[in-house]
């Protein structure tokens, strides 16, 4: 491998969507420099935060449609039976999985499986740490369904405490394939998966998670959730 692939396959790319911060985040730096030097240092980290959180990197996605797949990198937050936020019309309990985004998560949100979206519903809200169960309810929040092969799946962007932007590229309707990337959040927030009953999950509360890959749920399966054992 040449000197120039290393380069290539080591840099992460960045989403435009943080040029224009990063941009100002550089030019904040310098400006604080003239006033005091060490201010130019502090500003210069955060300029690397800043490029950091924005960073896009690709994702090897299992293609499989009895696999769901997460839709953000993370911490599980959540895994059990819940009621989807009332707006999208779906009755019942259905089995959601949160995946919890702290300000150094990668935010770029991702299909957790292949369909057709036939709403995308924005409701205002409140901004409560995104890590509290009442969040899914009270916080401002952009949701998706997407008409799976196996049943409708709601896909919730839930702002934060300190996240006061959800992004949403996604239209309704059209079609999206799984691990395509449909949104961001700044700056830190999370994402429901609500999945129909016969889901059976595959990840547990605090596993980590990376959006694109992991598999959180799989359809047609009799296994049981899995053990937990740390280590």
């Amino acid at each position: 491998m040449s000197l120039a692939d290393t380069i290539r396959n080591t840099l992460v790319p960045i989403h435009r969507e943080g040029y224009r911060f990063i941009a100002g985040f550089a030019v904040g730096s310098v400006i604080l420099g003239l006033v005091w030097e060490p201010l130019f240092w502090i500003g210069l980290l955060l300029t690397a935060w800043c490029a950091y959180f924005f960073r896009d990197p690709p994702r090897i996605t299992p293609v499989d449609d009895r696999l769901v797949i997460a839709p953000a990198d993370g911490i599980v937050s959540s895994v059990g039976p819940a009621l989807p936020p009332p707006e999208l019309g779906l009755s019942g309990e259905m089995t959601r999985v949160s995946v919890f985004m702290n300000v150094f998560s990668c935010h770029i949100n991702r299909a957790p499986v292949r369909g057709r979206i036939s709403l995308i519903e924005h409701r205002p809200g409140r901004f409560l740490n995104a890590d509290l169960d009442k969040a899914s309810t009270e916080n401002e929040r952009n949701s998706l369904i997407i008409e799976s092969p196996h049943g409708p799946v709601a896909v919730v962007q839930i702002a934060g405490l300190v996240a006061r932007r959800i992004l949403c590229w996604a239209e309704a309707p059209g079609e999206i394939s799984v691990g395509e990337r449909f949104g961001l959040i700044r700056f830190g927030s999370r994402v429901d998966v609500y999945l129909p009953r016969e889901a059976r999950p595959r990840v547990a509360i605090g596993q980590v998670s990376v959006g694109g890959e992991t598999i959180i749920a799989e359809f047609g399966s009799d296994a049981p959730p899995p053990f937990v054992r740390v280590s």
